[in-house]
């Protein structure tokens, strides 16, 4: 009867010691790498609307527990307090696993070599062996306890898994929300969703890129501004052509082209004028000539394009649509661009066509707002990127002796280029996240990939630098991203973390 008696504390001095081991070394860990530990909260799915709080009161709890266990009378306080937290972080395993929009990078410290699933079984184990703990030192407690009974035992634990794997759930659906839908910045980075698979040397590092197609990517050259180069799929056969234009009278200034296959067109909004041809002889003819001054040019179809204007007078940007055929016909829409303080700096940004939603997406540079339109520039909604800066960070001052308005020193960029492809909307984010290493930030650029059809944010991902430069401009197709990067061009295959999230029905 003693050697059971004295095996039974041998067992659960061992159990004692195994939490105290774990969480002390746990504790220490995350407090000795602490910002690192912030960072991987912050990356969490289920906790990065609540890094900055649960990163310090984890490895406090675990301390705690550990004081516990030093004195006889909290031990069994302590192993309670032990199984409690353990059914939290295995629910926090769980819905990872199961869950979670993406799996992220595994926590650090002591657990840092094993992955989710062994993470997993680690779990049930010290959650087995702090039940075990629980029973011995029942046994050795008074009668008068109201654990003494078994059926007492088994409400209290099953209670306390409930309440903890409730708080978990709880957690995680109220981070979901934030993270989506309340413009927090905490970025989600996926495992792989875009691997870098192939690249070229264009030598030049004055090309822009002027559309895509099934088989090739066009480029522009802003030194050579009427030379279109063609790339395959593979970047590895080159073509180029000298585009033609049947007017050439006019006092061009920035000639810019954009390819939408078959056709493609050449513009220069401070004439303002735009040609069209094909891109089976690259000939093109005058279609527009006079009118509003504009800055920005997206095709829709053959023969109507959306533009961003200046008013006459005022010079604030509006958006409008040409009819190609009959120029007189022109549709504006002054809503869709908001002012804020000038009308013309702060509403600068970035204008995109999905042709399989049909819809018209305007993303601001320097505050975190996208408008999404329809074809008549209806507009559907107004939504947020994942930073918070919401009003245009510009020192706008005036020349009176040139007339001019001009900026007097480097705006604040939020959202520095942008792709569109199906209801799936790319941003290269100028605003690096509260958990995100510096470091990294400066050697890559970031994406953060948005959901139209449910205006939310789905994840992130890096596109390094090149030749230490980072990317320029980029464009999508299906499943591939094309990045112009100092002088190279580079092939990016995206994931199906990302390209799960393309409609199939076409519609917003």
């Amino acid at each position: 009867m003693k050697s059971t008696t004295n095996l039974k504390n041998n067992i659960l001095s061992v159990i004692c010691y195994l939490y105290m081991l774990l969480f002390t070394y746990a504790a220490i860990s995350k407090i000795l790498d602490f910002q690192n530990f912030k960072v991987q909260i912050g990356q969490s799915p289920l906790l990065s609307a609540f890094a900055g709080s649960v990163s310090w009161l984890v490895p406090l709890v675990e301390l705690v527990i550990v004081i516990m266990f030093l004195f006889t009378r909290f031990r069994l306080t302590a192993l309670f307090a032990s199984f409690s937290l353990m059914v939290m972080f295995t629910a926090y395993i769980f819905i990872i696993l199961n869950y979670s929009s993406f799996i992220p990078c595994s926590c650090g410290g002591i657990l840092e070599k094993l992955g989710w699933k062994e993470h997993l079984v680690f779990n049930i184990v010290f959650i087995t062996l702090s039940i075990i703990g629980i029973r011995i030192e029942r046994n050795a407690a008074a009668t008068e306890l109201l654990i003494s009974k078994p059926r007492n035992l088994i409400i209290i634990l099953s209670l306390l898994t409930v309440s903890g794997t409730g708080i978990i759930v709880g957690l995680f659906l109220v981070s979901e929300n934030i993270t989506h839908y309340h413009n927090k910045l905490t970025r989600r980075f996926q495992h792989f969703p875009a691997v870098k698979s192939k690249e070229a040397d264009l030598k030049l590092n004055s090309y822009y890129i002027a559309g895509i197609d099934q088989n090739k990517i066009y480029l522009g050259n802003t030194t050579a501004q009427l030379l279109i180069t063609i790339l395959d799929s593979s970047l590895q056969q080159k073509t180029q052509y000298q585009i033609k234009l049947d007017r050439k009278d006019l006092s061009f200034k920035s000639v810019k082209i954009k390819v939408a296959a078959p056709y493609f067109y050449v513009y220069d909004g401070s004439v303002p004028c735009v040609f069209k041809g094909n891109i089976k002889d690259w000939k093109a003819k005058l279609v527009k000539k006079g009118g509003e001054y504009f800055s920005l040019v997206e095709p829709l179809d053959s023969t109507t394009m959306v533009v961003r204007a200046q008013k006459h007078g005022s010079g604030e940007s509006i958006m409008a649509t040409l009819n190609l055929r009959d120029t007189t016909k022109t549709l504006l829409n002054p809503a869709i661009l908001q002012k804020q303080r000038d009308g013309l700096f702060d509403t600068d940004g970035h204008m995109m066509y999905s042709k399989q939603l049909s819809r018209i997406i305007y993303l601001y540079a320097y505050r975190n707002q996208y408008t999404v339109a329809d074809r008549n520039l209806t507009i559907d909604y107004r939504g947020n990127t994942i930073d918070t800066i919401s009003r245009a960070n510009l020192n706008i001052v005036n020349i009176k002796s040139l007339n001019q308005k001009k900026l007097d020193k480097q705006p604040l960029i939020v959202n520095k280029e942008s792709a569109v492809f199906n209801n799936l909307l790319y941003v290269n984010s100028g605003i690096p996240g509260l958990y995100e290493n510096i470091k990294v930030w400066k050697q890559a650029s970031i994406i953060d990939v948005y959901d139209l059809s449910r205006n939310s944010y789905l994840l992130s991902f890096y596109i390094y630098n090149e030749n230490g430069k980072k990317m320029k401009n980029f464009i999508i197709l299906e499943s591939v991203l094309y990045a112009l990067i100092d002088n190279r061009i580079v092939r990016y295959d995206l994931g199906k973390a990302i390209t799960k999230n393309y409609q199939s029905n076409n519609r917003l």
